[in-house]
């Protein structure tokens, strides 16, 4: 059973939600900005204490998944000590935003930086680094001319050859709402169970460990977000830089819509006790020293252009981004989960 969007109790979000603290040493601070994120990333910790270090400013981390976050602010109300929430896709800002739980960011600086196709219409949220959602496929067992869109992997030429992650992940309730969006809610239906049938095992696991499932043969092909790749590509353990040698990605539907992605993304909370320090570090997100970073350090693609990117994004090259507006995601959430679960995508 899945738990989607489902109101967490009092007593769950208090034992549930893990709480770190990032500061830098030595000296006072000249304020601070509180921050709930769903990334789990040590590139972000480094961020953080680099913004402390320039500018006298602690910033406080609360980390949990988006919807305990969620959750949580909606118990604090007005009490709430949070300034950002960040997240890593769409929809759930545009969730956090319809929750009445954001507001607008008055700054020409992000207006000014963050391209349009990547901020939220009424401001309330942007994102500041996305990754594709891409095929990657069997060097050994798939020739690159059988598969070219996510539609293709509902064909019956993909019976018992497809692994993929657990529905219940944002990342594929994504892909699905896009879908949906794009195409409509019978073709979408369609498309998610001829995906479901051509299922070699039942889902399990995360983005890496369908790579690994394709490589060790237990299915042929499946979805991931690109940078999933590349961290196996640079593990210390010598069975999973392997893995890469026998797996190669494609950006699918380059030749309509274009290549779905995930981004991840910040808001201002709509009771934000440090407005203008959050709005600092917002501002900070988007600076060519830390788009750089995220790039480079974590295979993320920068939404800022002219950035420098890591090798991996380089050797893969430029292709084409589905333009849905990012909210849709958001608006399209609850039928797409709806498809998936009458579709037996578990």
């Amino acid at each position: 059973m899945h738990l989607r969007g489902q109101s967490y109790s009092l007593l769950i979000i208090f034992f549930s939600v893990l709480i770190l603290f990032t500061s830098c040493s030595g000296g006072d601070y000249i304020g601070e900005v509180n921050v709930y994120s769903h990334r789990h990333y040590p590139v972000d910790q480094q961020i953080f204490s680099a913004f402390t270090e320039q500018t006298g400013i602690r910033v406080n981390v609360v980390s949990a998944s988006a919807d305990e976050l969620i959750t949580k602010l909606e118990l604090e109300g007005s009490r709430s000590p949070a300034d950002i929430l960040i997240t890593v896709d769409a929809g759930r800002l545009e969730k956090a935003k319809q929750s009445n739980l954001l507001q607008p960011i008055s700054s020409e600086e992000l207006e000014k930086r963050v391209p349009s196709e990547f901020m939220d219409t009424d401001k309330q949220w942007f994102a500041f680094t996305y990754r594709a959602r891409a095929i990657a496929y069997s060097i050994d067992r798939v020739q690159p001319e059988e598969v070219t869109d996510y539609e293709d992997l509902a064909l019956p030429h993909f019976a018992d050859r497809v692994v993929m992650r657990p529905s219940e992940h944002t990342y594929n309730q994504s892909l699905v709402a896009s879908i949906l969006a794009h195409s409509g809610a019978e073709k979408t239906a369609n498309w998610c169970r001829g995906l479901t049938e051509n299922f070699s095992r039942a889902p399990r696991g995360n983005d890496r460990d369908q790579l690994k499932a394709v490589a060790a043969g237990q299915g042929d092909i499946t979805i991931c977000n690109t940078y999933y790749v590349a961290k196996l590509a640079e593990s210390a353990q010598a069975a999973e830089r392997e893995v890469v040698n026998k797996v190669r990605i494609l950006f699918p539907n380059q030749d309509n819509r274009g290549t779905h992605i995930n981004i991840s993304g910040a808001g201002l909370t709509r009771y934000a006790p440090n407005k203008e320090e959050a709005i600092l570090l917002l501002e900070y997100l988007l600076s060519d020293e830390v788009q750089t970073k995220l790039s480079v350090e974590n295979h993320e693609y920068p939404v800022i252009e002219g950035i420098e990117l890591s090798p991996f994004l380089k050797e893969w090259g430029t292709f084409k981004i589905d333009t849905l507006p990012l909210y849709k995601l958001g608006k399209y959430n609850e039928e797409a989960v709806r498809i998936i679960d009458q579709c037996g995508w578990m």
